[in-house]
């Protein structure tokens, strides 16, 4: 397993871009998935192999798992961005964290980005697809679903984190999603 220990300056969201002057559904949805991006950069950042396995009981999921679970969330996203059918991806081999972390935010990135461009949110349902045919939900179900299901699972890695004696860096600002320098 691949531990960045230093920040990486070439992932989107060190910090939350620059807001839009207009307010749209799309914009909102973007801002909403880069604070998402910028929870999940900085929940993620610097986590030792001792972080990503770290769990209080057999029960509950580990920081890599969740990891692993927002990164198939945030690849529904990117779907429903490109207006592509979502396929449950099947990993041929198991993601190394730097990978999984790279991923995730390039994906919810994509989706920032194409959804920003938007007025209307209705072209972009999720539409999943199985080998028992296509399912089509409406957007409305990515903000109370992946996008707010990815916030909660950013939460707990950043509590487990703490728990395993790596707390995210004191510098972060949620509220204006930048870093103290």
């Amino acid at each position: 397993m691949s531990i960045v220990a230093q920040t990486d300056s070439k992932l989107p969201y060190y910090e939350i871009p620059e807001h839009s002057e207009t307010y749209t559904a799309g914009t909102v949805v973007g801002r909403a998935i880069d604070g998402l991006g910028f929870r999940f950069y900085w929940a993620t950042e610097g986590l030792s192999a001792t972080d990503l396995d770290f769990k209080l009981n057999t029960e509950m999921r580990s920081p890599l798992e969740l990891m692993t679970h927002i990164h198939g969330l945030s690849a529904i996203l990117r779907d429903a961005a490109l207006k592509v059918p979502h396929v449950n991806e099947t990993l041929k081999r198991p993601l190394t964290y730097s990978e999984l972390r790279a991923q995730t935010l390039n994906n919810l990135k994509t989706a920032s980005d194409i959804l920003k461009e938007a007025n209307d949110l209705k072209p972009f349902d999720m539409i999943f697809k199985s080998p028992k045919g296509e399912r089509t939900v409406p957007f409305w179900n990515a903000i109370n679903g992946p996008i707010e299901d990815s916030v909660w699972h950013c939460g707990q890695i950043v509590t487990i984190r703490r728990m395993s004696g790596n707390p995210i860096n004191p510098n972060i600002n949620h509220f204006s999603g930048t870093v103290r320098e």
